[in-house]
C-alpha cells in the first residue's frame, strides 16, 4: 500500500487548500497529480503481481486514451465548424478547430517520426509530444476542477451580489448570455433573501465604443423590466474587463460596508477563470455561473484556458523551455 502513499499526500493537499481557499489554479494541478499518482500506484501493483491483468490493463489504457484523442479531434472540429457559421470567423471563435488540427499534427508527426527515425525528427516529436502532454494535463486539471468549483454550494449569507457584464447587442440590448447571467443573479438574490438577507445587486460593466450606454445600465434596465426592485441595483459604469468589473465593484462594496460578503455571477464557462482574479484582487466572496449554450462552451472553455495560462506565463515559459531541453537531449541521444 506504500504506493499509494504519494497519492494519499497529494489528496491531503488537495484538501486543506480547498478548505483554505477554493479559488486557486494549483487546486486544480493537485487535484491532476493526485489522480495521475493513484493511477501509476495501480498499474504498478498490477504489473508487480506478474498476472495478465497488469498488460490488459496497459492496453486497455492506452486503447481508450487513442479512442478519446479520436473522439475530441472530430468534436473539436464539428464545434469549431458550428461555431464559424453561427459566430463568425473572428479568431476568439476558431480555437475549437485550431485545437483540433493541432491535435491532427502532433500524431501525424510522431508516426512520421516513428517511421522515418530521423534524429532531428525524432527530437522534434519528442518535443512537441512532451508539449501536447503538458498542455493537455494543464486543461483537464482545469475541465474538472472548473467542473467542481461550479457545483460548490453558495453561502448562506453574503452582503452583494455582483453580476458582470459582457456586451450589448446592437449598442443597447442585452444579449441571451448575459440575459442568463442576470437570470442567475435575480435568483442568488431571491435565495439569499429568503434567508434573512438584504443584499445588494451590482451591475458591472462600462460603455464600449460600440455602445450607446454602459453595460450596466442596461443590465439594470432589464431587471427593472423584469419586476426586480431598482432601489436595490447599484450600478458599477467604468469597467472594460473581468477584472476591472471586480476591483470597481469591490470599491464600491467596501464603501458600503467594509467586511462584506458577496457572490459573484458570470456565465459557467468564465465562473473559475473569474474565481482565480477575484481571488488575485482579494475579493471576498464566491463565483457561480449561469448557463451556456452547449455550442458555445468548448470554444469558450479554450479561450478561458488560454487566457489563464497568459496569467501564469512565467511558470508555463519554464516548463515549456524545459520541455524543448528534453527534445534537444532526445536528439543527441539519437543522433
Amino acid at each position: 500500500m506504500l504506493v499509494y502513499a504519494p497519492a494519499a499526500l497529494l489528496f491531503l493537499v488537495f484538501c486543506v487548500s480547498v478548505l483554505h481557499d477554493r479559488r486557486k489554479f494549483s487546486n486544480a494541478v493537485v487535484l491532476g497529480l493526485t489522480v495521475l499518482c493513484a493511477l501509476a500506484a495501480w498499474l504498478y501493483e498490477l504489473i508487480r503481481s506478474e498476472s495478465t491483468s497488469g498488460a490488459v490493463a496497459a492496453w486497455v489504457l492506452l486503447t481508450l486514451g487513442a479512442v478519446a484523442v479520436l473522439l475530441l479531434t472530430y468534436f473539436l472540429f464539428v464545434n469549431g465548424v458550428r461555431m464559424l457559421r453561427k459566430e463568425g470567423r473572428s479568431p476568439a471563435n476558431l480555437l475549437s478547430l485550431a485545437a483540433a488540427l493541432a491535435i491532427v499534427e502532433v500524431v501525424g508527426l510522431l508516426v512520421t517520426a516513428v517511421v522515418v527515425r530521423h534524429p532531428v525528427l525524432t527530437g522534434i516529436a519528442a518535443a512537441a509530444g512532451g508539449l501536447a502532454l503538458y498542455f493537455s494535463f494543464l486543461f483537464l486539471c482545469f475541465v474538472c476542477y472548473a467542473f467542481l468549483y461550479g457545483r460548490l454550494r453558495v453561502r448562506r449569507k453574503a452582503d452583494f451580489v455582483v453580476v458582470l457584464g459582457s456586451g450589448l447587442v446592437g449598442g443597447s440590448t442585452v444579449p441571451p448570455l448575459l440575459a442568463s447571467r442576470l437570470k442567475r443573479g435575480q435568483d442568488v438574490h431571491a435565495r439569499l433573501a429568503r434567508r434573512g438577507g438584504s443584499p445588494v445587486l451590482i451591475t458591472s460593466g462600462g460603455q464600449g465604443p460600440d455602445e450607446e450606454l454602459p453595460e450596466s445600465h442596461a443590465m439594470a434596465d432589464h431587471l427593472v423590466a423584469e419586476g426586480f426592485p431598482a432601489h436595490l441595483i447599484e450600478r458599477e459604469d467604468r469597467s472594460t474587463s473581468t477584472e476591472e468589473n471586480l476591483r470597481f465593484s469591490k470599491a464600491i462594496m467596501e464603501r458600503a460596508k467594509p467586511d462584506y460578503r458577496c457572490v459573484v455571477v458570470t456565465n459557467n464557462y468564465h465562473a473559475f477563470r473569474a474565481a482565480l482574479t477575484a481571488r488575485r484582487v482579494q475579493i471576498r466572496g464566491q463565483v457561480v455561473g449561469s448557463p451556456t449554450a452547449a455550442y458555445f462552451w468548448p470554444n469558450a472553455t479554450l479561450r478561458e484556458f488560454a487566457a489563464v495560462l497568459v496569467v501564469y506565463k512565467r511558470i508555463n515559459a519554464v516548463m515549456c523551455s524545459l520541455i524543448v531541453l528534453g527534445g534537444v537531449l532526445v536528439w543527441w541521444a539519437v543522433r
